[in-house]
């Protein structure tokens, strides 16, 4: 009874602390907000009658406005109607073969297309993980991977957890648990979706190489379309192809659409995912506007002009990380990736950095607890092709400018902030 009593309590005071960060956000206007638009420009939205250039949107090639995606799910609403409301284990509308033969061009690899990232994962993971693997995560991988991992713990597979990007930490791992175990599946992010820094592929290729027994699972959500041969991605552009590796990414960022990507080294996985998956199962398909947008941002990705987007984000990041520099924000990777991270440490000073630059006319994603670590808060921004280079510089500047001013007000320093990042002062 004093065990479940204790669950329950830390239950509750784990709810409680989510409430108050819900309620501190959602009462400040900087969460949990609503835009006000009719129409979309890509840059800017109105929260509360007030115009705020938006550093919030994933979709980081400005596909979502794509006159071609926009007549693609237009076309296929004419024909098909909203929704086609079966299960792929009956049937699959006429738009899915297409699409999933594009995929597989794209990737160079079998491709089974499912209603979402997570809804892949819970497809694919437990019938990639067998009774006698044992999985390890990375600690900063997906919320929707370890939700999908959390399925297996019924079966009693095994399941660990390591430091972030510790290849050092893996290694050893992997030498002690290939004595008892089939697989041993490391589990991680192409492109972390807090911190904007890159998995260390080369390393996990030479792991691959080395032991027989290491499979990777990867999600390359934030990595789609902005990197890689045919927007393929982040984790396509430094490892093609591995024949133990099995990738999975997102439609509803960089490629301006929705959808998730299941990849497949080999045909008799892809068969088992795509024939009886549980979510292929039990969940609808995606509706025909959005099978018409996927099939638009197929042929784009397909096509030579994936390749002058990219360039043109790239200079916008490019740009961004030079700006950071020179105004001595506190950027944490100083990767090339459009997701960037400014480290503020404790949440009030995050509270006081949104409203700043609210207040300034700019609106960033405020990464507080439980996304990151309590001490760990920061603003995330998402440089996407619709910004400019003066929206980017005007953003570095409001930073520079109030964060100084916001650390004084919540008794904070960089100093403090390097601490709780673990960074040198």
């Amino acid at each position: 009874m004093n065990t479940n009593n204790e669950l329950k309590t830390k239950h509750q005071q784990m709810l409680e602390l989510l409430d108050e960060i819900a309620h501190t956000g959602k009462s400040l206007g900087i969460i949990l907000q609503n835009i006000e638009d009719e129409q979309l420009d890509g840059r800017n939205v109105h929260v509360n009658g007030k115009k705020l250039l938006n550093f919030t949107s994933c979709s980081y090639l400005g596909l979502e406005l794509d006159p071609r995606m926009i007549a693609g799910a237009i076309d296929a609403t004419t024909r098909y109607g909203t929704q086609f409301a079966s299960t792929r284990s009956y049937l699959s509308l006429t738009l899915y073969k297409e699409i999933e033969e594009l995929l597989a061009q794209m990737f160079k690899m079998p491709v089974a297309l499912a209603q979402t990232t997570g809804l892949g994962h819970i497809a694919n993971i437990p019938i990639l993980v067998g009774d006698n693997d044992v999985v390890i995560m990375d600690i900063s991988v997906h919320a929707t991977v370890q939700e999908a991992v959390s399925l297996l713990v019924e079966r009693g597979v095994k399941i660990e957890k390591i430091r972030h990007n510790r290849m050092d930490m893996l290694e050893d791992r992997i030498k002690e648990l290939s004595k008892t175990y089939d697989k041993i599946w490391y589990m991680a992010d192409g492109i972390y979706s807090m911190f904007g820094d890159a998995a260390p592929l080369d390393e996990i290729k030479e792991l691959l190489d080395r032991y027989e027994q290491f499979y990777l699972y990867i999600d390359d959500a934030h990595g789609m379309s902005w990197a890689g041969e045919n927007g393929a991605g982040y984790v396509v552009s430094k490892l093609p192809y591995h024949s133990k590796m099995y990738l999975t990414t997102s439609l509803a960022k960089g490629f301006g659409a929705t959808g998730g990507v299941l990849a497949f080294p080999e045909n008799n996985s892809f068969t088992r995912v795509h024939n009886y998956g549980r979510t292929f199962i039990f969940s609808t398909q995606l509706p025909p506007p959005m099978l018409g947008a996927i099939r638009a941002s197929c042929k784009i990705h397909l096509s030579g002009d994936i390749t002058i987007m990219q360039s043109q984000l790239q200079e916008r990041v490019m740009f961004f990380n030079q700006m950071a520099k020179l105004y001595e924000v506190p950027v944490l990777s100083d990767a090339a990736t459009p997701v960037r991270f400014v480290t503020l440490g404790k949440p009030q000073v995050g509270y006081q950095m949104v409203t700043r630059l609210m207040n300034e006319g700019m609106y960033t994603s405020l990464s507080v607890f439980p996304s990151v670590s309590y001490n760990n808060t920061g603003m995330r921004i998402a440089i996407n092709r619709h910004h400019t280079n003066e929206d980017i510089e005007r953003l570095v500047k409001a930073i520079a400018k109030n964060l100084p001013e916001a650390l004084v007000e919540c008794g904070s320093s960089m100093k403090e902030i390097n601490r709780y990042f673990k960074l040198p002062n």
